[in-house]
């Protein structure tokens, strides 16, 4: 008795509308086919399909197989497929596609290693902070900074980056110091004009949700210049410690208000598909989640500290 065959058999006779077509994909006998199918219904003891001489549908229970048995052959394939490609020699062209700053920063230092560990790989590294479409331009991986929603593509995450609200101490000396996030309407921001939730800044402090509607002095799709502008004494900034973990560490830049957290973002390599990975990402995948098991910037928690309980790289969700 194999389960693995009949429920693949079941599921092509369903997929194909019938049992010529199921013998057709499988390269079986159409005999097989009703074999299987009639071996399967026997050993559960419930009628999978209704027969007729004009078509084949779905008993209630049937549906309900139809549904477990494609989760789970997925499941066989994607094993399957992942078991080859880390067998497999990473080879060819690499089209990547990552944030600026992140990039710049964070990424172009480990592509030396990565070329110099994979001799037979090319990489071709756009560095641009808006979302490209992976599939439609041709792009084998992105990375992304961000709060992912539910989509086609699938993720992995390598690491974690926290947004802090700082500005520098000349700065605060001319201006005061706002003790709470209401008060920022009366003060210079500088703000990134990228963020997701716009100018719509949210925090979590000891009285729970606090949010407020910030009116920028200085708008910018670059938190680098926004960065400039809080360096030189001219306002507020919500940034990231990819950026400002190191500014923060030296006190070049003061975080404001440590007990209002801001929002963490999941730094994730992003890709099509699941299926049939090409050792050449997968590759690339595992290197940067070793990569960032440590974090590359300053986790910066204001004078509390470093912040504890980084979450553990291995990851992975749907995009």
């Amino acid at each position: 008795m194999d389960k693995f065959l009949e429920m693949r058999t079941f599921a092509a006779v369903v997929d194909a509308g019938s049992f010529v077509g199921a013998a057709d994909a499988l390269a079986l006998s159409k005999p097989a086919v009703s074999r299987h199918v009639n071996e399967l219904e026997a050993r559960l003891g419930v009628r999978l399909l209704q027969r007729t001489t004009r078509r084949l549908s779905l008993t209630s229970e049937g549906e309900v197989f139809h549904a477990r048995c494609k989760e789970l052959l997925a499941q066989v394939d994607e094993a399957e497929a992942e078991v080859s490609s880390r067998s497999g020699e990473a080879t060819g062209l690499l089209k990547l596609s990552v944030p600026v700053t992140f990039g710049e920063r964070h990424l172009a230092p480990l592509w030396p290693v990565f070329m110099a560990r994979h001799p037979k790989v090319a990489l071709d590294v756009s560095l641009s902070d808006r979302t490209v479409d992976l599939v439609e331009e041709g792009f084998d991986l992105a990375i992304r900074i961000a709060r992912l929603q539910a989509s086609s593509l699938v993720s992995r995450r390598i690491a974690t980056s926290r947004l802090h609200l700082c500005a520098s101490p000349g700065y605060l000396a001319r201006q005061g110091t706002p003790q709470h996030p209401g008060e920022l309407a009366r003060h210079a921001v500088l703000a990134y004009t990228l963020l997701s939730t716009g100018e719509h800044w949210s925090f979590t402090g000891p009285e729970g949700e606090v949010s407020v509607n910030v009116n920028p002095r200085f708008r910018s799709n670059s938190g680098e210049t926004c960065r400039s502008g809080a360096l030189a004494h001219q306002g507020i900034i919500l940034q990231p410690d990819i950026l400002v973990g190191p500014d923060l560490a030296a006190g070049t830049l003061v975080e404001l208000m440590p007990q209002y957290r801001s929002l963490e973002f999941g730094i994730y390599a992003v890709y099509p598909t699941r299926k049939h990975v090409a050792p050449k990402v997968r590759r690339l995948i595992d290197f940067l989640v070793e990569s960032f098991e440590t974090p590359h910037w300053p986790t910066w928690a204001g004078p509390r500290g470093i912040i504890p309980g980084w979450p553990t790289n291995n990851e992975s969700s749907s995009d």
